[in-house]
């Protein structure tokens, strides 16, 4: 078959998956994303790229996106914006303080920002494409030739406890990518916000490989976390707690509530344990996003701000 032929092949695959690259999501994955268990909210910072790279392409930003994207789609996490996001939610809030602008409820209200109970950073070890690609052509930034090219990037993460700064969990996670015949390359340009593109190019695919094997490993930590709630109101039969379906808190699922007291060492910071002195428990009835409606299971002194820890066999 002619290199001409191969390349308007190509073309007719390539540009209909550029038109749905940012298609919303189904309401069956949308539901499997959200079918995690109890969350901690996190964030990632900004990775730092040691890669030997300085093209136009900027390496980080694109990581950290595809990272929180990722993360987000897990369903394990309340997953909020990166720094620049949260700096620019917080500058709102100042600007709706200042008396310039018109009150009501839709002027963003200060104290109410989620704080991360985890941080996700990281460093860009290795960063390397080769191309073997011969003839072919551009296309909003795509190289579509007859060869093949190869992708390679390498990172370390780190799990860090805000409360403490300490890194609990690291990994190092590779992602490569190799294509043969007639493939999709990579362009040196600054994809900005076009990931659905960017996905498709090798770098993109070893880019994403990467982040898979780092969400799979941070999912992983969540059995060595401490999550906790409290009690806000004890009314009758009913508990309520400040934990709901954004935290994972699922109908039926059993919790102790008493008082707990963490173990710190006292030259590190670092949780040696947590002390949990039991005076009942309860069990959800009723799920809202932010709160959990539970009845009483058993009750040794029940009362408002105690803490909520789940009930393990």
């Amino acid at each position: 078959m002619k290199k001409t032929t191969l390349l308007a092949l190509a073309v007719s695959f390539v540009l209909p998956a550029l038109v749905g690259a940012n298609a919303p999501a189904s309401p069956a994955a949308l539901a499997d994303a959200a079918s995690g268990g109890l969350r901690f909210s996190i964030a990632v910072t900004k990775f730092e790229n040691h890669a030997n790279y300085n093209g136009r392409f900027q390496l980080a930003d694109t990581w950290g996106a595809m990272l929180t994207d990722s993360l987000q789609q897990s369903g394990h996490f309340i997953v909020l914006g990166e720094a620049d996001m949260r700096g620019a939610a917080m500058q709102e809030q100042d600007f709706a303080k200042s008396g310039r602008v018109a009150g009501g409820d839709k002027a963003p209200a200060t104290g109410f920002m989620t704080p991360a109970q985890l941080l996700i950073k990281g460093e860009i070890t290795n960063f390397q494409t080769t191309s073997g690609q011969h003839g072919g052509i551009g296309i909003r930034g795509f190289n579509i030739g007859v060869g093949g090219d190869t992708a390679e990037i390498n990172a370390v993460i780190y799990v860090v406890d805000s409360t403490t700064g300490q890194v609990v969990a690291s990994k190092k996670v590779i992602g490569t990518a190799k294509s043969s015949g007639v493939s999709v390359g990579f362009s040196d340009r600054d994809w900005g916000g076009d990931l659905g593109g960017f996905k498709k190019t090798n770098v993109g695919t070893a880019v994403e490989q990467a982040i898979d094997q780092a969400v799979a490993f941070i999912i992983t930590q969540i059995p060595n976390l401490h999550w906790s709630g409290n009690v806000i109101l004890v009314k009758g039969p009913q508990v309520y707690i400040n934990r709901g379906s954004r935290e994972g808190v699922a109908v039926g699922q059993l919790f102790k509530v008493g008082s707990a007291e963490v173990l710190r060492d006292p030259a590190t910071g670092e949780t040696l344990d947590v002390s949990f002195t039991e005076k009942g428990q309860i069990k959800v009835v009723s799920v809202k996003e932010k709160v959990a409606i539970c009845s009483i299971v058993s009750d040794e002194g029940l009362a408002n701000g105690m803490s909520v820890a789940p009930l393990t066999p």
